[in-house]
């Protein structure tokens, strides 16, 4: 795959260009883009290395002041576009297994078809959660364009009694009132952009290596640093013998943003304090919204010897799905009822010996009553 580098965060013009790998541009946004040959270079990890996840339940960024809805149509189409790969992808599923079904019938054991119909039914579940999510992005999206419609409206107005002669009571009424309304379909455009963007699921990069051709030589030592909104990610390598390669991380889950784009900064570190940067990029990342695995390469250089090869997944939904406020205190509230009604101490269960001297209690308290006592 091929994923455009941007050296500049804001720009939006450059479109992506795919091949095998991805590259992309370095230094100059009218270079023109390179297409590179897949490699796969060797990395081991130290021992214990897991998935890192540097953000918590409030990792979401708050919604944004000025809406960027150029932007937001380029996600949304490239949203569509992998989620409608992943339908695609498990109904050819779902369809494989039922023939196996089908013409395994006879011949197999009962066992082996309730397998296939355990992961039938979960692949059917799976695809009905992922068709409400993507009626779910489509409800919002269209609400995120009714809400520009009407702020593009009342921009009109304002302009309008902007320019005429604001010298009547009306007019200056009329003005305030389109402001106001500009104002609050502003609002409601970032927190529906912001409401989309919590619904883009996770990306999975797992970290594969550098290869720099003969740039990498034994002994060097290399940092990467990953910025993706606030999330970040930093990781140290070493090039041993044999093209080895020892990182101290494996892989990253980052959320996909609206507006932000993936900023890679790759160091040497020669000495303590001599540390030299190659390169400094910052990539394009509407394009990963894909069903399957993607193995890419970063141009790190601008002369394209040094680059950074990453395998991103991405999983339509996020691991913990973020429910609403609502839903969260109800669910707040209720495992604490659950919880102060497990802690309540029980009662302590009669030994055998008192027991017996309760029933000999209650014997005699009978007796009393009919005067034999």
């Amino acid at each position: 795959m091929s994923l455009s580098v941007r050296p500049q965060r804001r720009v939006l013009v450059t479109k992506i260009n795919r091949s095998q790998s991805f590259a992309g541009v370095n230094s100059s946004a009218d270079r023109p883009f390179r297409n590179l040959s897949p490699f796969t270079p060797t990395v081991s990890r130290k021992t214990g290395s897991r998935v890192s996840r540097m953000f918590s339940m409030s990792h979401k960024s708050p919604p944004p002041k000025v809406p960027q809805p150029n932007r937001l149509d380029e996600v949304y189409e490239a949203l569509k576009k992998g989620l409608t790969a992943y339908l695609e992808v498990h109904q050819l599923e779902l369809e494989k297994l039922s023939t196996q079904i089908r013409e395994s019938k006879r011949n197999s054991r009962l066992g082996f078809l309730y397998d296939l119909d355990k992961q039938v039914k979960s692949i059917e579940r799976f695809l009905r959660r992922l068709e409400f999510h993507a009626s779910k992005i489509d409800e919002l999206y269209e609400a995120y364009c009714i809400q520009r419609r009407l702020r593009d409206g009342a921009h009109n107005m304002v302009k309008a009694y902007s320019t005429g002669s604001p010298g009547s009571r009306e007019a200056r009424e009329s003005l305030a009132e389109a402001s106001k309304g500009y104002k609050e379909y502003t609002e409601n455009m970032c927190l529906l952009e912001n409401e989309l963007e919590s619904q883009l699921g996770e990306f999975h990069v797992r970290m594969k290596g550098l290869a720099g051709f003969a740039r990498l030589c034994a002994g060097d030592q290399y940092e990467i640093f990953m910025k993706y909104g606030r999330q970040r990610w930093k990781l140290r390598g070493r090039i041993e013998v044999n093209s080895k390669q020892v990182w101290d991380s494996e892989e990253m889950v980052f959320l996909p943003l609206v507006t932000e784009f993936l900023s890679i900064k790759v160091t040497e570190l020669k000495s303590l304090a001599n540390h030299v940067v190659v390169g400094n990029v910052s990539c394009e990342t509407k394009d990963l919204f894909a069903a399957l695995p993607q193995v890419v390469a970063v141009d790190i250089n601008d002369l394209g010897t040094l680059k950074l090869s990453l395998e991103v997944t991405w999983n339509p939904f996020d691991k913990d799905d973020q429910p609403s406020a609502a839903s969260t205190v109800n669910k707040a509230t209720t495992v604490n009822k659950r919880f102060s009604t497990y802690n309540q101490s029980p009662p302590d269960t009669p030994s055998l010996r008192e027991q017996a001297f309760y029933v000999s209690v209650h014997q005699a308290g009978l007796l009393r009553r009919h005067g034999l006592w």
